[in-house]
């Protein structure tokens, strides 16, 4: 490819790893880089507006063709502190869910969730904005991303995502990966992936460049996320992809994945 390739990523604070190591690294001569938020990055990756991008998993069955170029990703093996159901009412009594418009993969992963592990019927409500402070009473909501972590000390029951996820299949839960839709040279994936890695490797320097008060960052990003796409995450990125396959119109009904 002559051309310099499109990459896109999601402007959250646990992207901060992944991007870290691209800004002095030779690749970035061979690359054109945005950030945008999760669903709006995958909608440019299914319209071929970019090449490459670190997108949410659910993304993967509306492309014609995808490939997954690096050893790293969004991914967690326990609670992931910024992917959850907020409440200020057990599970019990929540009568209505706001769905995050953020990220289609954690709408999907909840929604999942509310079938196979805590079996509620409740009324779901997409949104396209700001939506945090209707959660309130009877009324939760999922939360992803910056916000989240924010809203964590604002709610009193947390429903974490990822956590739940380990508990109904055993496995460890995949949010995004570095896709792209067609093939790339192998000289940009080595260089591509090699820069991503560096981050992983400086995490006490990520967290010094982005100072945050409302989650400690070292926390986040050696307890909740885990970076590495590990055999074990990509078994489970499968078996989430097959739900996202088998039942389609459950995980689809109210939300445009």
């Amino acid at each position: 490819m002559e051309r310099k390739v499109k990459v896109a990523a999601v402007s959250y604070l646990n992207t901060k790893p992944l991007l870290y190591g691209l800004r002095n690294h030779p690749v970035m001569d061979l690359m054109e880089l945005s950030v945008d938020y999760p669903a709006k990055i995958a909608q440019q990756l299914v319209d071929d507006q970019v090449d490459v991008a670190l997108v949410p998993v659910a993304t993967i069955p509306r492309l014609k063709e995808y490939h997954i170029i690096t050893d790293y990703c969004i991914g967690a093996e326990g609670p992931v502190a910024s992917v959850c159901l907020f409440s200020d009412v057990p599970l019990s009594q929540i009568k209505r869910i706001y769905l995050d418009y953020q990220s289609r993969s954690s709408v999907a992963l909840f929604k999942i969730l509310l079938q196979e592990f805590w079996k509620l019927e409740v009324e779901l409500v997409e949104t396209t904005g700001n939506y945090e402070h209707l959660i309130t009473g009877t009324d939760a909501g999922v939360v992803i991303g910056d916000r989240a972590l924010v809203q964590r000390h604002k709610s009193i029951y947390i429903f974490d995502l990822a956590e739940a996820w380990m508990r109904l299949t055993s496995l460890p839960f995949v949010f995004a990966a570095w896709i792209a839709n067609k093939e790339l040279s192998d000289n940009f994936i080595r260089q591509f992936n090699e820069a991503v890695g560096i981050g992983i490797k400086h995490l006490p320097e990520v967290v010094a460049e982005n100072p945050y008060e409302p989650y400690d960052l070292v926390t986040y990003y050696t307890k909740n996320i885990s970076f590495p796409l590990t055999p074990a995450k990509r078994q489970g990125l499968s078996r989430f992809v097959k739900y996202l396959q088998e039942d389609k119109s459950f995980i689809t009904r109210n939300i445009a994945l």
